[in-house]
């Protein structure tokens, strides 16, 4: 295909295969997509979960067909205004970006009148000259590019192409109910075909995508959707069963279920989070998990972290973060990014780490994690907090999961030993 052939991109080459002929009701639906995302500023998985339930009658090649072809364009959306020379995206142009980008898959386009404003353009050409610069060419806005180069150096090349990849659909097996074999097995007999993950215990990865949420094996609670990288985080802690471990940022909870699994669903798991609706979520995820020891409670001030000073074997600070690490599967995080954002949420993680650490019992185990590979938010964090923290506590361990090493998301775990109250 022509992107393939002049670029080094990675694309969905599949959707060919999947959508031979171009029908106007899924473009237009594509169109919307790209409106709401891009130019109206909403977020890529809740949009596009809106509007596939919005027509009964698509099947499932329709539907995979709108989702990889929106995501894609925001993967690549620098590089394809670019190609088209805008400058100020408005919606009248979003068709216009749609064609080059199923040009450059090869699709021959229709004589509809909304792609009459592309059928000159010499894609391959505007791409050779675009391909010196590399945040065109990996499509990134320009600060981000930067910021992360400081951060990484070269590193930031083989990175950010890395992050440019399509995710892989990993599962991870509640072992709780299901071994992982079994799991596998059953999905085969639901016509999904997966494969285990040596390198990863819990983990399971999908041949291709599926919409996977019908199946059975979901429903009766058979697995969750947690990257391999994600499936890291909750073995750092070193749990047993009995433990009393608290989740202080636990969201929706894919890392609290998992530290269930590995106490064997024995002891205690306070989980903890700001926001309501993401522990309604996680005690729906519980129920369907076949877990009874979660309990969650929301953060309503600091009394409600002060009141469980002392009492942990176990911490995990699960932290927001620019969520860097998870471009491949967030691409429209990128474009929502920006460097005020980075100093807030660099001040949360301070926060969280100077005020959440008295939690643990002297003796316990403390994980900090973020889903990023920038030092900034991880390595110079903990360097601060054990400074601030004297002899208080002792690192571990620590490691950075990089996409291009581990072709899956990136992390940073640090596992910290609480050796005495400060």
């Amino acid at each position: 295909m022509l992107f393939l052939n002049t670029f080094h991109c990675t694309t969905f080459i599949h959707l060919k295969n999947r959508q031979s002929i171009l029908h106007k009701n899924l473009i237009e639906a594509t169109v919307l997509a790209l409106d709401q995302i891009m130019l109206k500023n909403q977020y890529a998985d809740k949009v596009l979960e809106k509007i596939l339930k919005s027509n009964r009658k698509w099947g499932a090649r329709d539907r995979a067909f709108i989702a990889e072809t929106t995501y894609d364009i925001v993967r690549w959306w620098r590089l394809l205004y670019e190609v088209l020379e805008l400058r100020d995206v408005k919606a009248c142009h979003l068709y216009s970006i749609a064609g080059i980008y199923l040009q450059m898959n090869g699709f021959k386009l229709p004589s509809w009148p909304e792609f009459k404003d592309i059928v000159e353009v010499n894609i391959a050409s505007k791409i050779s000259a675009l391909n010196t610069q590399r945040k065109i060419r990996e499509s990134i806005p320009d600060w981000l590019d930067e910021w992360a180069e400081q951060q990484l150096g070269n590193k930031w090349n083989t990175e950010l192409q890395a992050l440019n990849g399509e995710a892989h659909v990993v599962l991870r097996v509640n072992t709780l109910k299901i071994k992982r074999d079994e799991l596998v097995s059953k999905l085969g007999e639901e016509q999904i075909k997966a494969f285990p993950l040596n390198e990863y215990p819990d983990a399971v990865q999908l041949n291709e995508r599926r919409n996977i949420f019908q199946s059975n094996c979901f429903k009766e609670g058979y697995f969750e959707i947690q990257d391999a990288s994600s499936q890291l985080v909750a073995p750092a802690l070193k749990l047993e069963p009995g433990m009393r471990l608290i989740d202080a940022c636990a969201g929706a909870g894919g890392k609290t279920l998992h530290a269930a699994c590995l106490m064997h669903n024995k002891g205690k798991i306070i989980a903890l989070d700001t926001e309501e609706w993401k522990l309604k979520n996680l005690q729906h995820r519980a129920r369907r998990a076949g877990t009874s020891i979660v309990e969650t409670r929301l953060i309503e001030s600091s009394k409600t972290i002060k009141r469980l000073y002392h009492s942990a074997d176990r911490l995990l600070l699960d932290v927001p973060c620019s969520g860097i690490g998870v471009l491949k599967r967030n691409p429209d995080a990128k474009w929502k990014l920006s460097p005020d954002f980075i100093a807030r949420v660099q001040q949360m993680q301070q926060y969280i780490l100077n005020n959440y650490h008295n939690m643990l019992k002297p003796g316990g185990v403390m994980v900090y994690s973020t889903c990023s590979i920038m030092a900034s938010e991880n390595q110079h964090q903990i360097r601060n907090f054990l400074t601030q923290q004297k002899n208080n506590f002792e690192l571990l361990n620590e490691t950075t999961i990089f996409p291009s090493e581990s072709g899956y998301d990136g992390f940073y775990i640090a596992t910290l030993k609480k050796l005495c109250d400060g």
